[in-house]
Formats: C-alpha cells, sequence, structure tokens
C-alpha cells in the first residue's frame, strides 16, 4: 500500500469507493479494498468507504426475515450468517473479535424480541440491516491491522429514510428513499476526524431511531447518496466486470464496453436490466454532477464506465439493450371505457390502494394493459388476486405471466426506427403482448413471453451492429468486446483463475508429479455465487465430487450441507466436521446394503430412497422414519445411458406409476 504520513488540507477532494458482497468476503479481496483505498488517499484524496454485507449473508437474513415464525429455521440460519463471519474473522488474522460478536448478539437479540412474532416490517428491516453492520465492521478492523487508518462510520448517523406520497409500509421500511444536497459542515466535520472511512451501504434512519432499509441493490445508492452530501470528486462502483455493456456481457460475450455515457443513458440502462448499476443512485449524483466511475475490482488498470452530466454528443444510437424477466401485465379490457372521462383515474387508483408502482402502459379505445416489475414491488399471487378482484368492478381483467421486457437504449430512439427493420423482424415471430416507446426518446421496449428472451437477446445484438445503429466504431462511446476483455471465450474466463497462479503452479510441479492443486478462493467465490440464488433453501455439496478436508471445512463455512452417496462418505465428512448437525446430511446412496440404511436411520442423517426396494423388503428398518423420496419424472440427461437420471431405462428415482 502507498501510504502517506502528511495530513490532508481540510479542503481535500473527497472519494466514494463502493464495494459489493464478493469484494468483501475474502481477505485477498479486502487487501485489494486496501490498496485502491489507499492510493486515493496518497493521490491527496479523502476516501470514504461504502460496503455490502458479505455474499449471501442478505439473503440468509432475509430468510430470517420471512421464516418468522420457525424458530428452528430460523436458527438454522443464525448459525450459518455466524459461521460465515466467524471464519472470515479467522482468515483475516484479527485479535479480536468483540466487535463482531457484538453484531451477533444483535441479532439473538432480535430473534427474541416480541416483534418477531409477527414478522413486523421495522423489526424485519433491523434484522437486514446487521449483514451491512458486520461487514463493515470486520473491514474497520482489517484495514486498521493492516496499517491504514480508517474511521467506522453509522451511516444511520447521515442518510434520514424519508416518507414518500403514496409510499406503503413495505417501501417505507424495506425500499425506503433519502433525499441529500451537499453538507459542507459535514465534509468540515468528518475532515477533522480523519482522511479514510468505512461506512455500511443499504441502510438509512428512520424517524429517531428506528432503522430502514433501502432494497436490494441499496449499496450502489448510498454511495451516491455520499457523493452527493460530501460532493465528492468522483462516486466509484467497484465489481467483479469492468463497467456497463451494450448488453450483459453473461449473454452476449461480443457486448461492448459503454466508455462514457450522461446521466439519462445511464438511467435508462439501469431500469430497463441491467445489473451492474442500481437505478437509484443517479439522481442523487446527477443533482450535484458527481461522476460515476464503474471499476473492475481484479483489474483496476481497466478504465470501466465513466458516468457525467453532459456525454460528447453523437448522432442517434443504441446504446444498449437489455432485458428484465419476471415481468406480470395486468390487461383490463371494458368497451364502457371509450369516450368516458375518468376511466383511467379510476383503474389507477385501485393500483395505488394496493400500493403497486405501474411501469409501462399501453392503451386502446377497450383496453389498457400495464407491466408491474418485480424489482419495484411486492408481488406474489395474493396481492394479484386482491388486485384483480377491485379491478373487476371496472373492467374484465387478465394477468400475462410470466414475462420479459427486452429494451432499446439511446438517444434518439425515432430518428432510427426505418433502421430497425431486420430487429423488429425478429419480434414478428414472437407472442408480442406490449410495446412501448418512452416520452424522453431514450427507450423502445417490447414485452414478450419470458421463456425466449435468453436465446433471442444475443440475435438482436448483432443485428443492431449490422444495422449500424449501434455504432460500435465510435471510441469515445463503445471500448472492447467482453470477449477481448477476458482473453477469450467470456464463458471460460472466470474458471481460469490459474492463469494469475501460473509460476506458483509451475513450482508446486517441479516438486512432485502427479499432484493435485485446488483454490479455496474458487471454492468460496462459486460457493457464494450458488447462495446468492434467493429461490434455493439449502444447497448440499456433493462428496463424490471431491472429499479434500479443506474444500468440506470451506463450504461448511459458507453455508452448504452436504451429499453422500454411501456410508464411508458419511464417516468422511463427519470426522472432517464433527460439529455438523446430521440433519445436514444427506444420504443418497444407489442400491446401498441393508447395513448402510440401518446405520443412516440410527445416527438420524437425511436418507433418500430412489428405489421401492428397501421400503418393500426392510420396511420394519424405516418404520417411524422420515426419508426423502426421490421421483423419477419420466426424462432425463446424461453423457451414457448408464446414466442418464431419468426415463424408463434409468436407475434413478421411482416412477410415477
Amino acid at each position: 500500500m502507498n501510504l502517506s504520513n502528511a495530513r490532508l488540507p481540510a479542503d481535500a477532494p473527497w472519494v466514494v469507493i463502493k464495494f459489493g458482497g464478493t469484494s468483501v468476503s475474502t481477505r485477498p479481496r479486502w487487501d485489494t479494498i486496501a490498496r485502491i483505498a489507499a492510493d486515493h488517499r496518497a493521490n491527496g484524496k479523502r476516501v470514504l468507504i461504502v460496503v455490502s454485507a458479505l455474499s449471501g449473508v442478505t439473503d440468509l437474513l432475509k430468510g430470517i426475515g420471512e421464516a418468522f415464525a420457525d424458530g428452528p429455521r430460523c436458527a438454522e440460519l443464525r448459525e450459518t450468517i455466524v459461521a460465515r463471519h466467524h471464519a472470515l474473522f479467522g482468515e483475516m488474522d484479527l485479535p479480536k473479535r468483540n466487535a463482531i460478536d457484538a453484531w451477533i448478539a444483535k441479532l439473538d437479540q432480535l430473534l427474541a424480541d416480541p416483534r418477531r412474532a409477527a414478522g413486523t416490517l421495522d423489526w424485519q428491516a433491523e434484522v437486514l440491516a446487521l449483514g451491512e453492520l458486520s461487514s463493515s465492521t470486520l473491514g474497520a478492523l482489517y484495514l486498521n491491522a493492516c496499517g491504514l487508518t480508517t474511521h467506522w462510520l453509522d451511516s444511520r448517523e447521515y442518510l434520514r429514510a424519508e416518507a414518500l406520497p403514496n409510499q406503503g409500509a413495505w417501501g417505507q421500511w424495506l425500499s425506503a428513499s433519502v433525499r441529500v444536497r451537499h453538507e459542507p459542515a459535514i465534509a468540515l466535520a468528518l475532515a477533522s476526524r480523519g482522511e479514510v472511512f468505512i461506512a455500511q451501504g443499504f441502510i438509512a434512519r428512520s424517524g429517531e431511531t428506528a432503522t430502514a432499509v433501502l432494497g436490494r441493490g441499496g449499496s450502489d445508492t448510498s454511495a451516491a447518496y455520499y457523493g452527493a452530501l460530501l460532493k465528492a470528486e468522483a462516486v466509484e462502483i467497484w465489481t467483479d466486470v469492468p463497467g456497463m455493456f451494450s448488453a450483459n456481457p453473461r449473454q452476449v460475450a461480443d457486448a461492448r464496453l459503454l466508455a462514457r455515457l450522461d446521466y439519462a443513458e445511464a438511467q435508462e440502462i439501469a431500469t430497463t436490466g441491467a445489473k451492474v448499476l442500481h437505478p437509484r443512485c443517479i439522481h442523487p449524483v446527477r443533482d450535484e454532477r458527481v461522476p460515476i466511475r464503474i471499476k473492475d475490482t481484479n483489474r483496476p488498470e481497466l478504465p470501466g464506465t465513466e458516468i457525467v452530466w453532459d456525454a460528447q454528443l453523437t448522432a442517434p444510437s443504441v446504446k444498449a439493450i437489455s432485458s428484465r424477466k419476471g415481468i406480470t401485465l395486468v390487461s383490463m379490457e371494458s368497451i364502457s371505457m371509450w369516450q368516458q372521462v375518468g376511466f383511467l383515474a379510476d383503474v389507477f387508483e385501485v393500483f395505488k390502494r394496493h400500493g403497486l408502482s405501474v411501469d409501462l402502459i399501453g392503451s386502446a379505445e377497450t383496453n389498457v394493459t400495464a407491466s408491474l416489475d418485480p424489482s419495484d414491488n411486492l408481488l406474489n399471487s395474493d396481492v394479484l388476486a386482491r388486485l384483480c378482484t377491485d379491478l373487476e368492478a371496472f373492467c374484465r381483467v387478465k394477468v400475462i405471466a410470466p414475462c420479459a421486457a427486452i429494451t432499446l437504449v439511446g438517444r434518439g430512439m425515432r430518428a432510427m426506427l426505418h433502421r430497425l427493420s431486420a430487429v423488429l423482424a425478429e419480434f414478428g415471430a414472437l407472442n408480442v403482448h406490449l410495446i412501448s416507446q418512452s416520452s424522453n426518446n431514450l427507450n423502445l421496449t417490447f414485452v414478450i413471453d419470458e421463456d425466449v428472451v435468453d436465446a433471442l437477446i444475443p440475435r438482436l445484438h448483432a443485428l443492431l451492429i449490422r444495422a449500424e445503429v449501434m455504432r460500435v466504431g465510435d471510441a469515445a462511446v463503445f471500448g472492447p468486446s467482453w470477449r477481448e476483455l477476458a482473453g477469450g471465450d467470456a464463458s471460460v474466463r472466470r474458471s481460469t483463475w490459474w492463469r494469475t497462479q501460473r509460476e506458483r503452479l509451475l513450482e508446486l510441479a517441479t516438486q512432485s508429479t502427479p499432484r493435485y492443486v485446488y483454490s479455496l478462493d474458487q471454492v468460496r467465490e462459486k460457493a457464494r455465487c450458488l447462495s446468492a440464488l434467493g429461490m434455493v433453501d439449502r444447497w448440499h455439496y456433493a462428496l463424490k465430487a471431491n472429499p479434500h478436508p479443506d474444500i468440506l471445512r470451506t463450504l461448511h463455512a459458507e453455508g452448504f450441507a452436504f451429499e453422500c452417496v454411501s456410508w464411508n462418505e458419511v464417516e468422511a465428512v463427519r470426522a472432517t466436521l464433527p460439529d455438523l448437525p446430521v440433519e445436514r446430511i444427506l444420504f443418497t446412496p444407489n442400491f446401498a446394503p441393508r447395513e448402510e440404511y440401518r446405520a443412516a436411520l440410527a445416527t438420524g442423517v437425511r436418507v433418500t430412497l430412489d428405489a421401492l426396494h428397501p421400503i418393500t423388503e426392510w420396511g420394519a428398518d424405516f418404520a417411524g422414519a422420515e426419508i426423502f423420496l426421490r421421483v423419477d419424472l419420466g426424462v432425463g440427461r446424461g453423457h451414457h445411458d448408464k446414466v442418464r437420471t431419468g426415463g424408463a431405462q434409468s436407475k434413478f428415482g421411482v416412477s410415477f406409476d
């Protein structure tokens, strides 16, 4: 790190640097944060670091909020959260963990809070806030241990949630908004205290003492709030990609880096589906004209994307194509709406009453269709059923879901319509439910069935380049492609960790061969990517993949359970992890002997049956036991008939008949 003992002047400029969950979950990533902060400090800047919770922890805390009435489930999630933080604490080799244990004690206090019985929204907000409070506390301890004097701030002292017109209780507590402006007095007060600070993203103060959270992706927004509050020189969003792209680079390897955008373009791209930047973070910095820079944590030398007040003026062009899944359309039809005063006011009052924000609208003489985006609304079958019931007083209602919205973003969209014939032809063969062209002339959106969107996006991106409406030759706007930045096929970039360890691997190879080498950082990263998928309640690691004790211990710290296909594997994982609860072992044998089933049942591990034979022949052994049943759905895949996972010739699973 580049450290200097010279004090900065009181008017030294500020830089706000934000790091997401994957960037704060391992010691090497914190070393990177320390280097970035120290470099800014050495260049004469005061630094405010804004951090998210450890990767996957917010989902675990959300699970507690949703399972508030299920004591054992809450306890299980609590243990996983504690293990994650204690594991990182141990990896950081810090001397005392009193500070982090204080937040764990706060979690225990909230689990014992009477509000938990009803799962109140204010209680859920306090639970969710603990992820960022804990990660920032660990970060402050580690940065100071590294020699970078860092002061911990509580974001609730600086960011105050405000009540918005028509905002429901869910939005007030779990998707709060903050109004900020430049406060020179706060900047000077912090300058008198130090030069490097760390604070939490995602959280704010509600009222005098309560806690609110800003919604998913809220850490980006927190960084923008701080950037405006301090009138920073820049807000840097450090993430795992080099910036915003002309399409999702994980879908389109030839997507181009967007080198420079103005606030309005970036807002449209973020709002219509790009995951790199949260849409809410644009508004605060735009008001104070603070630039945003999106940078790659792994490759800080790359220029990234810069978002500024006034990007270079260019001819009309499409800057990006993006998509959003999970869209719900509500189609409202009534002959009585034609030339009637107040029909739209009546139906949209119903949406307001149910606290639902409408995104896109299409209208005809007898029909109005509106879209609901799940990122802006709490959508479930009960909410939609109540909405439809109330709307039926005015019209016939039809819900169309699941849908996806594909959006072309760029200035001067109307001037390019005549050049989009090939793109429009692609939609001609699809079931298009709604088309919307924005009034600000910045986007054109098509709502289609969700199941076709993934295959469609790469084709449309190629057609936009071919039609020359996406001017990828304009170096002021478009940078290199994702494929070029990845040094080859983007689909394999994340699996080539060994490229950065080449010399060390060659050194190991000279000592003995063959030698097997595993990257625990990669194991953690992949585990956290899986844990971040909120639709899965529990992940099991198959011991047959690799039973190395260090891998098992690492995955246990990440909250994984374990799947064993033999009793020997059960004994192996229990020997490595003696404190592992037996219910976190899933025993899934295929043609196992009776003794192994008896041992598993006696031990209390979770037992799976994929054939009727054990029960028909040894039924007494299973009396009173709880088992899992593997069902053959009639279809399956595999590279050979003998390992096909379903179907008439498969050995796996009990058929329906």
